[in-house]
């Protein structure tokens, strides 16, 4: 098998072309990345220690993949990720990388009869409706109940059937029109797809920061004695988010691409779930625990532009329909980080130490 993998320098990207070649030897990885985003050459020599080829292209350009022979499966890793992008920054942007780009590719499965599978997010999901769920207020997190009047939603979190109607920032926007058009791609093109709506994802080689990949950032800051603060809803650290380890989400990925005609137009909530989640005053607790450094806390309460209280992923479908759950504990999830940023301080440093 040919594995085209795109953002494949990135933090998810990266780590499933070299899950996919330790598991399959045989099988030829290619990933292609613009290396925009700072850290990602760092990827390069382990994704060549591993006889991984990568391709120095950009998705918004299709000119550059005319070396591109063939290849059976396209994993979509790419994207502007930052739920700021377009707010603090030209809309364009966002817009060119995560929708006009995700059409490049499609374009390039389709001419290649490749299957293609989608790193969506949960942030397709409206912040007014996420933020009007009904919630109690405990010692050291928020919690939604299970007395809800809206359809999707309970304490164990987001279901698929959760209303779509509202704004939900410019990042979500462009992820949820992507989804629409892989929908018409599988329908009129009769491609093979599966839309995975991703949660909070994170793990050893991601390159933290505020507006995206806050765990390790948390986890960085804790490591060289930084700066943190709880900004928002009162200041004391009480928002929650479910954490999934990309060692889970290759799993799942391993069985969607492996059986492909059963997964086929597939939409799913994949996410750490209530069993795996945390509010940043629980994390600091890990991070402290594990480090044995406590530092200051800034306490800012006004809320920050396109936040969260609570998301949690309710897997269910995925459960039911694949057998699939996450199985690395925040516990886990943070020891791992912690490892990988001692074994890698020096290069790491400059990046993750803002």
């Amino acid at each position: 098998m040919h594995l085209l993998i795109t953002g494949g320098a990135g933090f998810a990207g990266s780590n499933l072309a070299i899950y996919f070649k330790q598991k399959y030897p045989s099988y030829e990885i290619t990933c292609l990345d613009n290396l925009k985003r700072r850290g990602s050459e760092l990827n390069l020599s382990r994704l060549q220690e591993q006889g991984i080829h990568f391709l120095h292209a950009d998705i918004r350009n299709p000119e550059d993949f005319s070396e591109i022979k063939g290849f059976d499966c396209l994993i979509d890793a790419s994207a502007e990720p930052s739920v700021l992008a377009g707010i603090t920054s030209p809309v364009a942007q966002v817009v060119n990388n995560n929708l006009i780009g995700t059409v490049n590719c499609l374009e390039l499965a389709k001419k290649h009869q490749a299957s293609f599978i989608f790193l969506s997010t949960s942030r397709v999901y409206p912040i007014k409706t996420l933020e009007s769920v009904d919630f109690i207020e405990k010692e050291s997190r928020f919690e939604w109940t299970d007395q809800q009047t809206l359809l999707g939603v309970s304490s164990r979190g987001i279901s698929e059937k959760f209303s779509l109607e509202g704004s939900r920032s410019f990042y979500g926007t462009t992820k949820l029109a992507s989804e629409l058009l892989i929908e018409e791609y599988n329908a009129l093109s009769g491609m093979k797809t599966v839309i995975n709506r991703c949660g909070v994802l994170t793990g050893a080689w991601q390159m933290g920061k505020v507006d995206q990949g806050v765990i390790v950032l948390w986890a960085a800051r804790h490591f060289w004695k930084g700066k943190l603060g709880y900004f928002g809803y009162g200041g004391e650290g009480k928002q929650v988010r479910d954490i999934l380890h990309i060692d889970d989400l290759f799993r799942l990925i391993d069985q969607q691409i492996h059986e492909i005609e059963r997964f086929n137009g597939g939409l799913f909530n994949v996410g750490g779930g209530r069993e795996v989640s945390t509010s940043l005053q629980e994390l600091t607790q890990v991070c402290q625990n594990i480090t044995g450094n406590n530092l200051h806390f800034d306490k800012v309460v006004e809320n920050r532009v396109a936040d969260l209280r609570i998301y949690l992923t309710d897997n269910k479908k995925i459960t039911t329909f694949a057998g699939w759950k996450p199985e690395m504990s925040v516990q886990r999830i943070m020891e791992d980080i912690f490892v990988w940023i001692e074994k890698n301080a020096d290069a790491l440093k400059p990046i993750l130490n803002l």
